[in-house]
């Protein structure tokens, strides 16, 4: 019994020193902070983060979104396509049309019924329909499109005044603001997602032809032509593109901006057709290899590198190398910031630069002209001719190389056509303007060769095909 009671003694003994040794030599250091009430120390920061999400202090969408959703529509769109062929068109040798639909979104933006969406959403519809948020449903009009900014205007015949969203100047939207897309995404109808504008003026196409508001609120397939709008619910863009590899949303989204799109409808309401005015540049964002490569100190801002003829830009005397730094007090630092902002604009506004010239700098005011240029494949930029031009080389019609396509101006000087040439006739096409080259251009197949008939620098006709 003696030995038992001994070895549970040495046992607790030992286990208690063993303990006591762990503690002391081998268990990490936690040390406990205790912070008075009256202190108030930097590195509890993040308690203020709590406190103001729980005194009703956040950004609160309630207002905002009900509006908008009254505002937005759902958008199906109705075409006929003779479809793949079944075995009993087969048999028959008929083809049965089918009837495809699409489905978007829209936004009311009067009373009246007068709604706006993407090109897109009613792109070759044989029949388009409307439905509100209270589950109202009428055939839709449309009164026009511009495929280049990928907005159209539709039109319903209610029986009530329509609630409606109103602009906002879409200049005035920051990054890291606020924002709810509004629209129905996957055929859910009136559906709410909230971000912030991620970045602005952001080009997809590569080109600096478009300027997207750029939003992390999620955006999928069947939000196009929906609401993009502030914390106020007012409209700052049409929901349009999202970027993704799978094609539902992964993180961001893109919205024309409101000023871009409030332009478009009004000139189609307007004139029927949308009036783009142009400053008349061609140039590049800088940044430090460019501006190395160029030979200038300057590292922000769009660099002159050439100035279109008879353009707003040259009658107001923007030069080649000059620098624009902002238009109308905007800040520009690249080239889809100065084309959003014009995409704002009509013929005939005026703009005003602040421009480096020789290291100072000067402001410049432009008056935009019309578009008058072109770029043709394979040719290069060619421009409507004046009289002057016609006469010099005993030519009726047609429109004049300002600049050869650096990829094949060997083989046109080559064969005598420089800068200068006119091109009188497009695959048989009589070409008086270069909305007869566009249009000549889009109507050819992708198997048709492209004929150009040109009169060269030395007053010869030519013709040339291309395969």
């Amino acid at each position: 019994m003696k030995k038992i009671l001994s070895l549970v003694l040495v046992s607790a003994l030992g286990g208690a020193l063993t303990l006591g040794a762990y503690k002391l030599f081998l268990e990490p250091e936690n040390k406990l902070f205790v912070t008075s009430a009256s202190s108030n120390p930097s590195i509890l920061q993040t308690s203020n983060v709590a406190n103001l999400l729980n005194s009703g202090e956040a950004p609160d969408f309630t207002i905002a979104a009900e509006n908008a959703i009254n505002a937005v529509v759902h958008v199906k769109n109705v075409s006929i396509s003779s479809g793949q062929l079944s075995l009993q068109d087969l048999f028959s040798g008929n083809s049965t049309p089918r009837a495809q639909m699409g489905t978007g979104s829209g936004v009311i933006i009067n009373a009246d019924g007068y709604i706006i969406t993407n090109n897109h959403v009613i792109n070759n519809a044989d029949e388009l329909s409307v439905t509100l948020n209270n589950n109202k449903t009428y055939k839709a009009e449309i009164v026009g499109s511009d495929p280049k900014t990928d907005i159209a205007l539709l039109k319903i015949k209610a029986d009530e005044d329509l609630p409606f969203v109103t602009f906002a100047d879409s200049d005035q939207a920051k990054i890291g603001e606020w924002v709810l897309a509004v629209g129905n995404p996957f055929n859910l109808t009136s559906t709410v997602t909230a971000g912030i504008i991620s970045a602005k003026a952001r080009d997809l196409s590569g080109t600096s032809s478009q300027s997207f508001i750029q939003t992390d609120a999620a955006v999928n397939p069947g939000n196009s032509g929906g609401a993009l709008v502030n914390a106020r619910g007012e409209l700052i863009g049409i929901n349009t593109a999202i970027s993704s590899q799978t094609g539902s949303y992964i993180g961001y989204s893109f919205a024309v901006p409101s000023n871009i799109a409030r332009r478009v409808i009004e000139d189609i309401m307007e004139f029927g057709n949308v009036q783009n005015g142009i400053l008349g540049i061609s140039g590049g964002s800088l940044n430090s290899e460019f501006a190395d490569k160029i030979g200038v100190n300057d590292t922000e801002g769009i660099y002159v590198d050439s100035v279109v003829e008879d353009s707003g830009a040259e009658k107001a005397g923007i030069k080649k190398g000059d620098i624009i730094k902002e238009i109308d007090r905007i800040k520009v630092s690249k080239f889809a910031d100065l084309t959003g902002h014009i995409g704002a604009k009509r013929v005939g506004d005026k703009v005003s630069l602040k421009i480096s010239r020789d290291g100072s700098l000067k402001t410049i005011d432009v008056t935009l002209t019309r578009n008058e240029t072109l770029t043709l494949p394979l040719v290069g930029r060619v421009k409507n001719t004046k009289q002057d031009d016609l006469k010099k080389l005993k030519a009726s019609n047609g429109i004049k190389i300002i600049e050869l396509d650096k990829q094949y101006a060997e083989y046109w000087k080559k064969n005598g056509v420089k800068e200068g040439a006119i091109i009188t006739s497009i695959n048989d096409t009589k070409i008086n303007s270069v909305d007869d080259a566009q249009e000549a251009i889009k109507n050819k197949s992708a198997y048709e060769p492209l004929r150009i008939e040109l009169i060269n620098s030395n007053g010869e006709k030519e013709r040339y095909n291309f395969r």
